[in-house]
């Protein structure tokens, strides 16, 4: 008898043991005391700066110094996130640099899909959007077509800058310093901020892969 009080001891605590093995496991909110979340990662990490709150709205970029310092015009490519609004610097599958970027507004749209790069210029204006400014040096269309919108007389068309220009096609869009909205606000370019696209244009060559998407 004490036999079998044993053995149906050993099965039930064995059945109770498979039961909460297969019970769904409820995960455990990483918080503090106060309730606010606790990011898991490592601080330093790129998996502990894309788990922030703040990404991918942050204008802060991320370097991995190490990667970074073997990223050559011949391995690297870049890729460029239009949903998150961010750039990628690449050395293979390891991220170099992730940086933040604006492409185009509705109806000027930043085109989808693989490129390659066409031409690499450290100064560089537009030749169509920028400013026109009057026979008085005043400036009159801050945000300028001219391809579209009339000069006045005595007055002077001065195309946007667009710093460290790497020409992605041939009708004009390309990768280049300029305003960093945290939304789309170009006119179909991929702005990108002092702070991360010289190193950007200087790791990177003519032919280099560029992925839009």
């Amino acid at each position: 008898m004490q036999i079998i009080r044993q053995s149906a001891y050993l099965l039930a605590a064995a059945v109770a043991l498979l039961l909460a093995n297969c019970a769904p496991k409820v995960p455990v909110p990483l918080t503090d005391a106060s309730g606010n979340p606790i990011n898991p990662f490592p601080p330093g990490t790129y998996e502990h700066f894309t788990a922030e709150p703040t990404y991918p709205k942050t204008s802060s970029v991320w370097k991995n110094e190490e990667v970074l310092s073997r990223t050559i015009p011949e391995n690297s490519h870049i890729h460029i996130l239009i949903g998150k609004q961010r750039g990628l610097l690449m050395n293979g599958d390891e991220v170099a640099m992730d940086y933040p970027i604006c492409s185009g507004i509705n109806g000027r749209e930043t085109p989808l899909g693989e490129y390659t790069i066409l031409e690499k210029v450290v100064d560089k204006s537009s030749n169509r959007y920028g400013r026109i400014y009057d026979a008085a040096g005043d400036c009159v269309n801050s945000d300028a077509d001219a391809t579209k919108d009339e000069i006045p007389e005595g007055g002077r068309f001065q195309g946007a800058s667009m710093r460290y220009w790497m020409r992605l096609t041939n009708d004009g869009i390309g990768h280049h310093i300029g305003p960093v909205k945290r939304y789309r606000a170009s006119h179909g370019c991929i702005r990108g901020p002092s702070s991360a696209i010289p190193t950007v244009h200087e790791k990177v060559k003519i032919g280099t892969l560029v992925t839009v998407e």
